[in-house]
């Protein structure tokens, strides 16, 4: 490497600290440490071996990069801008500013160029794994010899906080377990976190852990040596059996007064720190410079529309070798779904057999995945208490990736994590399944999949007190309230098993977030089915006969036949009660006032039911209605005894109903 391109490689690194501090320095808010640490590592990576392309952020076949270490969101927004990306300088100088580009933490589907999310500590890193394990799978499906269609590698960028994270270690013991050989993730080692130095917070071996987990793991002492950083590199894309840990060794806030401290993380050097900064990092230009040279050497617009084309270029050769793979990679691309949707549902007839919805669920999901190649998962160790087992669709193992099950393990936390990078890498409509009453477990990611707009399923059964003698730990009562109160999420707690099969439906149109399904580890009668009616998230299930309804009985869930079993008690003492199953309130309340009130005739008492906590319940009945919900935790015995102690039996309803009216 010549001296000049030595300069031009420094003066490109220091282009992007100084962006990032300036930034920081305008907003009077950020993280100025990471960014100028962690600069020489990020252009090793994305000057050398990202395959991108600024001008289609989007592009299947790019590499995947994630900046798990959030905080550091001024790094990724100067790559963004220097490589040719929409990021104009004027969103950089707003920084953290209403409206700008450049939020405080990297936002997907707000700034083109992100892969994720991130700022929620370890979740970028186990999303990371998704991502690997997306292309790991679609490849094992689709690629044929000399049609490597995909084949791209999925970096992820961590501090020290994403490292302790407990969901970090769930998704890396996952990847480990996998050899998912194509992920490699650059640890920003400097030893300092936000409190204080990272020694008196740990004293673990880290690399150890890693090894331990199945990680190949490489050390770069330098941070600042870009041969030493680009040598590590080549060396984790050689091993494709294990996932890459490289530790580089770097220090927070380099070049600044404050380096070396935790002072140096999150808060604006201060005016006399940024002139002191650029000082020792010999930079004389003014506030917010990029100088021309270094603009045309790091615009990647040109070998990213190379790359593309010649990617397409292949992708054009497999449609015409194998037209019918093509056709079905070039669905799931577009994440389109079959015309023949509903008629691929099961129906199931009334007055049959009960069936809980988790089996009914399970039917579905087999159903299903004959005409959505895309839908693919598993659940944390419970897919036969979940029923979310594809039976046909194999197991993805080790070194083994086509199946369309996976074994997550106990790791609700890694696994709904790793559902939302399976979503985000595209083409793959994943599932993860656990208990309800675990959704403690994997909430934040549920959020994140809400924030992303990103179309995960979770199926989460055992969704009440009616799961029985597991008793109160394994009883939801509070988790359908958490769930609902997420922005952009759908929660469907169906009645009966046609119910059950239009939340699937819903839930795979739903392209806007995910979808939260409660089902029933006890069997309930089938109900007439009501596809249109669900689909709108209320509907009429029982109307009286003899004049109009005086009070509203609002169910989800096994409460429905119990509001069902109510409203025949009601008339027989000349009270006339209308049913209503509200399977999912979001969806509800998106319709028009005309058929919200078509179902909900105003002026008419309410009464909900459900065997959880009453809270999303008033919007519903009001200040004169009442709910029937669980307001403590449940009990161990059988479900028909734990019902009647709580109060969810025809007698109650009945006397609730009167207490109203």
């Amino acid at each position: 490497m010549t001296a000049v391109q030595q300069d031009l490689d420094q003066l490109s690194i220091n282009t992007m600290r100084t962006l990032a501090i300036d930034a920081v320095q305008a907003a009077n808010s950020g993280h100025p440490g990471a960014p100028l640490g962690a600069s020489p590592m990020a252009y090793v990576l994305w000057q050398r071996f990202l395959r991108h392309n600024p001008r289609n952020p989007e592009w299947p076949g790019r590499d995947r990069f994630v900046l798990s270490a959030g905080h550091a969101s001024m790094l990724i927004y100067s790559l963004l801008h220097l490589t040719g990306y929409d990021m104009p300088l004027e969103d950089i100088k707003r920084f953290r500013q209403w409206g700008s580009k450049t939020p405080g933490h990297p936002e997907f589907f707000h700034t083109k160029g992100l892969d994720a999310t991130t700022g929620p500590l370890g979740q970028g890193a186990a999303m990371t794994v998704g991502m690997a394990l997306a292309e790991a799978h679609l490849a094992a499906r689709y690629n044929r010899a000399g049609f490597p269609i995909f084949n791209n590698y999925t970096y992820g960028l961590l501090g020290d906080g994403d490292l302790q994270e407990g969901v970090n270690h769930e998704a890396a013991a996952l990847a480990g377990h996998l050899k998912l050989g194509k992920l490699i993730w650059l640890h920003d080692d400097n030893q300092v976190q936000l409190d204080t130095a990272t020694a008196k917070a740990e004293s673990e071996d880290v690399a150890e852990r890693y090894r331990a987990y199945g990680w190949q793991v490489l050390r770069v002492q330098d941070g600042n040596d870009l041969t030493e950083i680009e040598n590590a590199i080549r060396q984790a894309q050689l091993n494709t059996e294990q996932p890459t840990l490289i530790q580089v060794r770097t220090v927070i806030g380099f070049g600044s007064p404050r380096a070396g401290t935790s002072k140096a993380h999150g808060e604006p050097l201060g005016e006399e720190g940024v002139a002191a900064t650029k000082k020792a990092l010999g930079w004389n230009y003014p506030p917010f410079t990029v100088p021309d040279e270094v603009r045309a050497h790091m615009d990647a617009r040109e070998r990213g529309a190379a790359w593309e084309a010649e990617w397409q270029a292949l992708l054009d050769r497999y449609r015409a070798e194998y037209p019918d793979l093509a056709a079905e990679v070039d669905a799931l691309l577009a994440r389109r779904l079959p015309e023949n949707l509903a008629e691929a549902l099961p129906s199931f007839e009334v007055g049959g057999k009960a069936i809980a919805t988790r089996n009914a669920s399970g039917e579905v999901i087999n159903a299903l995945a004959k005409v959505v190649p895309g839908l693919m998962g598993g659940s944390a160790d419970l897919s036969g208490s979940t029923k979310t087992t594809i039976k046909d669709g194999g197991e993805l193992l080790p070194g083994s990736y086509e199946g369309r099950n996976v074994y997550f393990g106990v790791r609700e936390f890694g696994m709904a994590a790793a559902g939302n990078g399976l979503a985000l890498y595209g083409g793959l409509r994943p599932l993860v399944g656990t208990f309800l009453v675990f959704a403690d477990y994997l909430k934040p990611a549920f959020r994140l999949s809400a924030l992303q707009f990103q179309p995960v399923t979770y199926v989460l059964t055992h969704d009440s007190i009616g799961l029985g003698e597991d008793g109160p730990t394994h009883q939801p009562i509070e988790q359908l309230a958490m769930l609902r109160a997420v922005p952009g999420a759908r929660v469907i707690r169906p009645a009966d098993a046609n119910e059950t099969a239009a939340a699937w439906q819903m839930a795979l149109e739903y392209g806007k977030g995910p979808t939260a399904l409660a089902l029933s580890r006890q069997d309930l009668p089938v109900l007439p089915r009501n596809h249109a009616g669900v689909r709108k998230g209320a509907y009429v299930v029982r109307d009286p006969q003899d004049g109009p309804a005086q009070v509203i009985l609002i169910a989800t869930g096994s409460e429905v036949s119990l509001a069902l079993d109510a409203a025949e008690a009601l008339a027989g003492e000349g009270i006339r009660a209308r049913v209503v199953s509200m399977p999912c309130i979001e969806v509800f309340r998106e319709q028009d006032a005309g058929y919200r009130d078509s179902v909900l005739t105003p002026g008419v008492k309410r009464v909900a039911i459900e065997a959880a906590s009453p809270l999303p319940w008033y919007e519903w009945v009001g200040t004169d209605g009442a709910v029937i919900g669980m307001t403590t935790f449940g009990a161990s015995a059988p479900a028909r005894v734990l019902f009647e102690k709580f109060g969810f039996t025809v007698p109650n309803v009945v006397k609730v109903v009167k207490g109203v009216l």
